[in-house]
């Protein structure tokens, strides 16, 4: 939730000659209708079966680059689905930095509440864990840009996405 992982997801399809993909956005494209209407509808559950289902699908295809939306971590179907398809980046951002970059975005209906630091504070405990649970490499940083994510990569732990 605007740690950067469309920007550095692009990057890294680039680099890899992949395709990249966004799961929410490919929610949006099989629904036709934007997040916000989809929790307005149905909630924050039925949108989390919607992205269970694109994230099965996504994991059985090959040469791509998925950037998921920040809570897929939640399921343990997506955790499994996730780690036995690639290699998972875990892009761990301050919370204030990431309440400055979401503070206007109204595509964020979790963040639509009074206190959305209070809110990013709550997710990040729930989330972080897990999120570590199956990463194979966890990138630390505010102000990193993705071509220094893509270098420090590459110089950690080679090119193992490459499966």
């Amino acid at each position: 939730m605007g740690a950067g992982k469309t920007t550095i997801g692009k990057v890294l399809a680039k680099r890899l000659g992949y395709r990249f993909v966004d799961a929410d956005h490919e929610i949006e494209a099989r629904t036709g209708v934007s997040l916000p209407t989809i929790f307005e509808i149905e909630g924050e559950e039925g949108f989390r079966k919607r992205e269970a289902q694109v994230i099965a699908d996504l994991a059985t295809w090959n040469g791509h680059v998925v950037a998921t939306g920040g809570g897929a971590v939640l399921r343990s179907d997506n955790r499994e689905n996730l780690q036995a398809s690639g290699f998972i980046i875990y892009l761990d951002v301050p919370l204030l930095t990431l309440c400055e970059r979401t503070r206007h975005d109204k595509n964020r209906p979790l963040l639509q509440v009074r206190d959305p630091l209070q809110k990013l504070r709550d997710l990040h405990a729930q989330r972080d864990p897990l999120y570590r649970e199956i990463a194979d490499v966890v990138v630390s940083g505010s102000r990193i840009t993705a071509q220094s994510v893509l270098n420090l990569l590459i110089k950690e732990v080679g090119e193992p996405w490459k499966r």
